[in-house]
């Protein structure tokens, strides 16, 4: 049992950091090239001012379909691999500030999974009013809409920290006139209050086309009561 101490002692003093501490972890630099390919196309590419931010982790990435199910909005999309709150708030202002936009939307779900290194609900929230901070320096009254993280059957043994977390987050919505958190969760639990298998890919982890379609339902009815058609 000693040899966990360290692991702990050094989760807890992340926990204690500041954001700073984590732009030296390889499990933070290990993006760079993705941020960077994100840099090259924004010096490529045009984008509507008018455009809604898609941000966060891999299933804002594998969202084929997003331009199409969120239109008549222009979507700009950028998703990376597995996408942590301790990487994306520090990689924020170049996700972000080159994107002058109607509205972001960030979901941002593998902080808490089930393993060793997991973070506590508290130093979730924590990392995301960083984040938040960060993007409100360029966009002080940008919509910011926080996809809240849905419940999976593979990490469903930690959803109740999934839960919390995303509670504490949503209490930081509520501090901020323009952010809103879009609650998931009831959309993706059947009868039995539990993960609907069906709406996920064989990874147990992934929305699979079924799934992206009742995020969409989900998530453009929020964007419409906020924006407008």
């Amino acid at each position: 049992m000693r040899r966990f101490i360290p692991v702990f002692v050094a989760i807890f003093a992340l926990s204690c950091a500041p954001i700073r501490v984590y732009q030296q972890l390889p499990s933070v630099t290990s993006w760079e090239q993705d941020i960077r390919r994100f840099e090259h196309l924004d010096s490529i590419e045009t984008y509507s001012s008018q455009a809604v931010l898609f941000a966060g982790s891999s299933s804002i990435r594998l969202w084929t379909t997003l331009a199409f199910d969120m239109a008549p909005y222009p979507i700009i999309q950028r998703g990376y691999g597995g996408a942590k709150l301790s990487d994306f708030a520090v990689y924020a202002d170049r996700i972000v500030y080159p994107h002058p936009c109607r509205a972001i939307v960030l979901f941002v779900a593998n902080d808490i999974s089930g393993e060793i290194d997991d973070k506590s609900p508290e130093e979730t929230a924590r990392l995301f009013r960083i984040m938040l901070k960060t993007i409100r320096k360029k966009f002080p009254d940008t919509p910011l809409f926080w996809i809240a993280v849905t419940p999976t059957p593979l990490r469903w043994k930690v959803w109740p920290e999934i839960q919390q977390a995303g509670n504490l987050i949503r209490e930081v919505c509520l501090k901020d006139k323009n952010a809103f958190f879009i609650k998931t969760d009831s959309a993706f639990l059947n009868t039995d209050s539990l993960p609907k298998k069906e709406l996920f890919m064989s990874d147990s982890l992934h929305l699979n086309v079924e799934g992206y379609a009742v995020w969409t339902e989900v998530i453009k009815k929020e964007l419409i009561l906020i924006l407008g058609e």
